[in-house]
């Protein structure tokens, strides 16, 4: 009898291999991150997760303020969606045949269109770049023209149509021709005036809450710009793919201007309940109908793995637990709660300039500081290159007090603060209270803080 062949045993892949993932991933992977993180400090070991908080191999506790770039809307490991994917996965269901209609996708659609009663249909896709795209060519498509319009600063993913429409040049140098959009500045109405006489755009998309330095559109904006864009036949695109799903405190962000009726609306990040990607672009009956306006074009646009059963049963429950347990309510209370005590301390720090956001997307914004031993310190940073005081700041609350943040994006003196929408005030105390001691440090004038400032100076200059 021939010996059996053992199986895969991830458990035991991990215990062997697991000590390696630096390595790994500095010759297989991105080579540059695995530098980035040791410049930093961040080149943690993550043993476990669960809810808003990571531990190490040590047993000490961090507090996550990321959330994953936002994907992790409910914490990690929440048990409802555990649950969830194992049930799915034990009905041994006959998944993503291509020529049947499952349960699972009809009903995750169903729900997201509850919250969304002025659109009509879904389209699933895989991550929020996606539902990008399909928003993009279902615009161009139902409009009969090419041309979208989007906002300065804005981040609407990384593949090529996506980025045609990303506001920061850094990420589009160097894969030119994108497709023919045109960038306004957010709030600037009178631009889309002056674009829309031109007879040939599609629609406009835009973010209710820039990711990129936590800036909402002026009050009003969002209205008039419908009201201009559909006198003139073209579409409202909302990009909800981390500010949907209760991040800024109402379900969409969008919400928190009355009148405002996205033509098509796209979300994704948190709706994973962080296992599984999905993407989901919802639309207009009328769209739809033009983009699969016969048999014919019934696979005109599809995802291969688009409406998979695991996905569609994350989102199902992700649903269920933000309505059980009122994540959106409690993003709302606790971001507000966050979002104020931060402010108070405006006026104490002379380096901190400004605390901006909606529920749990907040933005801590740094600014030139008016003594002169601290504004000489400042210059030398901004000499050097822009963004180097924020990274100061994440690494220490990282480095001393088990706090992960980030920088808002790339030459900006903003940290962005996107936690799981299940933090409280335990949590908010924890960050407050780092923050404050940080601050503390920076105005001090000397330390480790400015220590670290120098080491960023040489490699900023190094690497130019």
């Amino acid at each position: 009898m021939k010996d059996e062949q053992p199986g895969f045993d991830l458990a035991r892949l991990l215990t062997e291999r697991g000590s390696e993932r630096y390595e790994l991933h500095t010759r297989h992977l991105n080579h540059q991150l695995p530098r980035m993180l040791h410049t930093l400090g961040f080149d943690k070991v993550y043993e476990r997760a669960e809810g808003a908080h990571f531990w190490d191999a040590e047993g000490n506790d961090y507090l996550d303020m990321l959330a994953g770039f936002g994907v992790m809307g409910l914490g990690r490991h929440h048990p409802v969606v555990r649950k969830a994917l194992h049930d799915v996965l034990d009905a041994s269901l006959a998944d993503l045949t291509r020529f049947d209609c499952q349960p699972l996708p009809g009903l995750l659609a169903e729900k997201l269109l509850a919250h969304s009663p002025h659109l009509d249909r879904v389209f699933f896709g895989n991550s929020g770049t996606e539902a990008v795209e399909t928003a993009l060519k279902f615009a161009r498509y139902a409009t009969g023209r090419p041309r979208i319009l989007y906002c300065d600063h804005a981040f609407h993913g990384l593949t090529t149509g996506s980025l045609s429409v990303n506001g920061e040049k850094s990420f589009r140098d160097g894969f030119a021709p994108l497709l023919p959009d045109t960038a306004i500045a957010l709030g600037d109405l009178d631009a889309l005036r002056r674009e829309l006489k031109r007879g040939d755009v599609a629609g406009l998309v835009v973010e209710p809450v820039q990711g990129k330095g936590v800036h909402a559109s002026p009050p009003g904006f969002l209205r008039e710009a419908q009201e201009l864009l559909h006198r003139h036949k073209a579409v409202l695109i909302a990009d909800e793919v981390q500010t949907g799903l209760g991040r800024t405190g109402d379900f969409y962000a969008y919400q928190h201007e009355e009148g405002v009726e996205p033509d098509l609306l796209c979300v994704a990040k948190a709706l994973s309940g962080g296992y599984v990607p999905v993407g989901a672009t919802l639309g207009k009956d009328w769209i739809f109908k033009r983009v699969y306006s016969s048999m014919d074009r019934v696979l005109v646009h599809s995802a291969s793995f688009g409406s998979n059963a695991q996905a569609m049963a994350a989102g199902l429950a992700v649903l269920a637990v933000m309505e059980q347990e009122e994540t959106v309510a409690n993003a709302r209370r606790t971001g507000d709660l966050l979002r104020e005590r931060l402010a108070g301390l405006v006026g104490r720090y002379e380096l901190l300039h400004e605390v901006r956001g909606r529920g749990l997307m907040i933005g801590i914004e740094f600014g030139r500081p008016s003594s002169l031993k601290l504004r000489s310190r400042w210059t030398m940073l901004q000499a050097a290159r822009r963004g180097l005081f924020a990274q100061m700041v994440v690494v220490p609350l990282l480095q001393k007090h088990r706090i992960l943040t980030q920088v808002s994006g790339d030459h900006l003196e903003v940290i962005k603060l996107i936690p799981p929408l299940v933090i409280g005030e335990p949590e908010v105390d924890r960050f407050v209270t780092a923050f404050t001691a940080v601050m503390d440090d920076a105005h001090s004038g000397g330390g480790l803080m400015w220590d670290f400032g120098r080491t960023l100076v040489r490699q900023a200059v190094a690497d130019r």
